[in-house]
């Protein structure tokens, strides 16, 4: 215990849960909002969040498609196709002390995230994801939206003016919130708006959650969009390649259970002593961990590793302090 007190005094000042310190807060300049298209307009399209993408060059910040190759030498190769894009969802109901709920659960996905000193991105690796999960209660009103990374990283939860005020963590500020170096609203409002869209704003390079906002669904057609199918999750574990299918996942060994080539060097050398999880960073599959072996843990302190796992959201959901 005292050889992990001194290793977290040791990486902390430089490190937080996953963290690469903080960003500099600086306006994003739109290229484009990616929208999910579904025509039985469904609750889950409904939900769906549309992402605000910046100007880049790079084909890392784009969202693309989990797809598959062999090389020259006949070696299994896991990329994103940037030029077909797709959101990725699944419902999942759980139940609590004061009611049962449904999670509408989106995962996209961006080629990588670039190697870098200066600054120093931590994540660089390829294949890395985000997550969007859009809780409703039992009334179908969304009451709160969380937003991770596919390795369980900078998490992030946002009340929205549904949810009673008894339900919030002790404390919670509802005009902002500060979140491992970005600036998110506290509460977003579903009520004031006639046609309400979840937007959320991606920062480049590192694909951090910038902002998180309910605007009205017209005022999209003013920007460039880019239309994406929603997907079932489940596809995740049968992406084509040549006449058959491949997971986006490793099936068995050490890595069962994460994504593909999204092993994150940096993480690993420098949050595994903390976390005791030399794939720490390592982006991985939305499962029931008795599954994958692999829980969705969303606090790097080893003694939390169950309760913060994101699948069992009740649970999840009394750890970081909510009341639902």
């Amino acid at each position: 215990m005292r050889l992990y007190a001194i290793l977290i005094l040791f990486l902390l000042p430089g490190l937080t849960a996953c963290s690469h310190g903080p960003l500099v807060q600086r306006k994003l300049a739109a290229a484009a909002v990616y929208v999910p298209t579904d025509t039985q307009k469904s609750l889950s399209n409904r939900f769906a969040p549309v992402f605000l993408i910046p100007d880049s060059p790079q084909s890392y910040d784009k969202i693309g498609r989990p797809a598959a190759r062999y090389d020259n030498v006949g070696n299994e190769k896991i990329y994103i196709d940037t030029d077909h894009p797709a959101i990725y969802f699944c419902e999942k109901k759980f139940k609590t002390d004061t009611g049962e709920y449904t999670n509408l659960i989106y995962r996209i996905h961006f080629p990588g995230i670039p190697a870098s000193l200066f600054p120093f991105h931590l994540g660089a690796g390829k294949n890395v994801g985000l997550m969007v999960v859009v809780t409703m209660d039992s009334r179908q009103r969304p009451v709160l939206v969380t937003t991770v990374h596919t390795c369980g990283c900078y998490l992030a939860m946002v009340p929205t003016s549904f949810l009673a005020k008894e339900a919030l963590p002790d404390g919670w500020n509802r005009e902002s919130r500060w979140v491992y170096g970005e600036i998110l609203p506290g509460m977003v409002d579903y009520e004031s708006k006639s046609q309400p869209r979840l937007l959320i704003s991606i920062r480049p390079e590192v694909h951090r959650v910038a902002d998180i906002r309910i605007v009205e669904s017209h005022t999209l057609g003013n920007m460039p969009r880019v239309s994406m199918p929603l997907v079932a999750m489940e596809s995740l574990d049968e992406i084509p390649i040549n006449g058959g299918f491949t997971s986006f996942f490793y099936e068995q060994g050490l890595l069962k259970g994460y994504v593909k080539d999204a092993v994150k060097y940096w993480e690993t050398i420098l949050l595994s002593p903390i976390s005791l999880d030399f794939f720490v960073g390592t982006d991985k599959a939305f499962k029931d961990s008795n599954e994958t072996g692999k829980p969705f843990y969303t606090s790097l302190k080893p003694w939390n590793r169950s309760r913060s796992d994101m699948w069992c959201f009740d649970r999840f959901l009394k750890f970081w302090g909510w009341k639902l």
